[in-house]
């Protein structure tokens, strides 16, 4: 028996390389997101901060 080349016999790993990818991927989007969202948070901290020293 002898063991021929094939492109299909590396489809999988293909696969698994490019779902790896795709998982860190989405995992930085997540930081990213957070960061985004921390950021958020503290600008909306500041302006109502600002609206509330104005009026006094």
């Amino acid at each position: 028996m002898s063991m021929s080349f094939s492109a299909f016999a590396f489809l999988p790993l293909i696969a698994l390389i490019v779902q790896g990818l795709l998982a860190l991927l989405g995992l930085y989007a997540l930081f990213l997101l957070i960061k985004l969202l921390i950021r958020l948070i503290t600008a909306v901290e500041l302006y109502i901060d600002d609206k509330k020293n104005r009026r006094l």
